[in-house]
């Protein structure tokens, strides 16, 4: 009798602007909803599921900076700022019959857990989704390159990258250039060369160097995230050797 494949693995990183759904600031309780009941679904199909959530929705730090902010104060504002928002999709998850553990990279004891990589792929493999906040825990590194850090930290399949209203990369912004073309397969050199903007630099460096690939695809439309957890081909798909 063989062993059954193993679980699909997947760190998804979901922008702090996802959560506002139409409105221009904060958090949309029913935009949350609908993101634990897709994860749910990828989930009941077996998937093991970490989230990485951004804070844009309520604090960005480099806005502040330039501002006349200190930039490490600011950003560590935009890493409480996405405590907020892992908090909200917990209790969305676990509304939902999803059991879920907030992790959180700076001290928070009363609202979450310490991250610790060998108990978050615990988590994990125990069939709880991992939510992961306050990005790497420092100042000038942004939630992409957490969520590569954390990614590759713990040995996922792919690093889901889910844009608002974007359903892949382009060779230029599709939201005013009307000449722009998707890209449905792209290597990480190709996009660090080109400056697409899939993450940046660092974090794509990083996933360069490690071969993770990373899917980039549209939160908003039907269905996204179960179907991009659970492998279907959509957006598009950066790795170290296209097309394969």
């Amino acid at each position: 009798m063989t062993d059954p494949a193993p679980s699909r693995r997947v760190l998804l990183k979901i922008s702090g602007e996802a959560l506002m759904g139409d409105a221009h600031f904060g958090i949309e309780p029913s935009v949350a909803v609908r993101m634990a009941r897709q994860i749910k679904t990828a989930h009941e199909q077996g998937a093991q599921v970490g989230v990485v959530v951004g804070g844009g929705n309520i604090w960005r730090g480099l806005s502040a900076s330039a501002s006349g902010m200190d930039r490490a104060t600011a950003d560590y504002m935009g890493m409480v700022a996405t405590v907020l928002n892992g908090l909200t999709l917990q209790d969305a998850l676990e509304n939902e019959g999803v059991q879920s553990r907030v992790m959180t990279a700076i001290a928070m004891h009363e609202v979450a857990e310490p991250y610790i990589r060998r108990r978050a792929i615990r988590h994990m493999e125990k069939g709880r989704v991992v939510i992961l906040v306050a990005g790497t825990g420092n100042p000038y590194f942004t939630t992409d390159t957490a969520a590569a850090l954390r990614a590759l930290e713990l040995d996922v399949d792919i690093l889901l990258m889910a844009k608002n209203k974007v359903d892949g990369v382009y060779s230029a912004d599709p939201r005013t250039d009307p000449e722009a073309t998707k890209f449905d397969v792209l290597s990480h050199q190709e996009a660090l060369e080109r400056n697409l903007k899939v993450m940046d630099a660092s974090a794509m460096a990083l996933c360069r160097d490690n071969n993770l690939p990373i899917l980039v695809f549209d939160i908003t439309s039907p269905d996204a995230i179960t179907r991009a957890i659970t492998g279907e081909q959509i957006g598009t798909l950066v790795s170290a050797t296209p097309g394969a």
